[in-house]
């Protein structure tokens, strides 16, 4: 399984043929893929996520590839997103950008190509068509881990992990939440619990979420209709902030500069 020129060009070819469908695949590095397999593993279907919606903010021009349409995606996960009714064009831009990247040090945003030899930066792919153009989103990732991160600086950090702990694969970099099967149980019971009154930090089901559920409950009024709504609610208002921990440009005006500075890279 692997990210590379090779790769860019069988998802554009996938969608040639299946212009309904969506095609990706996830990351080729621990940590940043969902899943690390020894040959191509690409997920698909005929779905719009919440990603495929997100609109280009902020225009940018690659030198040489001025046929196609390129920038950042308005999305908590730092994506480039390139367009043109060419997808050989997008092949061979994407291929430009993923050169850069694999090869790319910004210590002033924390972005380490290597340490000690083990490579950090890969993109997940995803292609789409829209109308005749063929689309392509590449969402830079970086699974650097520190001291204080242990499990990935740019993966979902401690205060967010009684929602979400495992990685961040493809499905959810689009937008869809893949949360783990407990959740089921332990939501109902902290919903029960903000309706009873009962105390949150009692119950083995309902003890890891008691801070969190403290912190947003005085926001509304609960009620026995309401409450299960309003703790989903809150899980997808978590499930955003995952996605800002994965990604590895933050959306500050900081964070817009350097990822402005990779691109100029490139």
């Amino acid at each position: 399984m692997k990210i590379d020129r090779a790769c860019f060009g069988k998802l554009l070819d996938f969608v040639g043929q299946f212009p309904h469908y969506f095609v990706g695949s996830n990351a080729d590095l621990p940590i940043v893929g969902g899943s690390i397999l020894a040959h191509d593993h690409f997920q698909g279907g005929r779905y719009t996520f919440a990603m495929e919606k997100a609109p280009v903010e902020t225009a940018f021009a690659f030198p040489g590839f001025e046929d196609v349409q390129a920038g950042i995606v308005k999305w908590p996960m730092s994506v480039i997103r390139l367009a043109s009714p060419a997808p050989g064009r997008l092949v061979e831009l994407a291929d430009k950008i993923l050169t850069a990247w694999r090869g790319y040090t910004d210590e002033s945003a924390v972005i380490y190509a290597e340490t000690n030899g083990e490579p950090h930066n890969t993109i997940t792919p995803i292609a789409r068509r829209r109308g005749n153009d063929y689309e392509l989103d590449l969402v830079l990732r970086n699974n650097l881990t520190t001291e204080e991160f242990p499990l990935g600086l740019y993966h979902p950090h401690p205060e967010l992990h009684h929602i979400k702990k495992e990685n961040i694969g493809l499905i959810e970099v689009m937008g869809l939440a893949v949360l783990p099967a407990r959740l089921k149980a332990e939501l109902a019971a902290v919903a029960d619990a903000l309706v009873s009154g009962a105390d949150l930090r009692s119950s083995e089901l309902t003890e890891k979420h008691a801070h969190w559920a403290e912190q947003f409950a005085p926001n509304y009024t609960i009620t026995r209709e309401n409450a299960l709504d309003i703790v989903q609610k809150e899980t997808g208002l978590v499930f955003a902030q995952v996605l800002e921990h994965a990604g590895v440009y933050k959306r500050t005006p900081q964070g817009k500069e350097a990822f402005l500075r990779f691109l100029e890279q490139v």
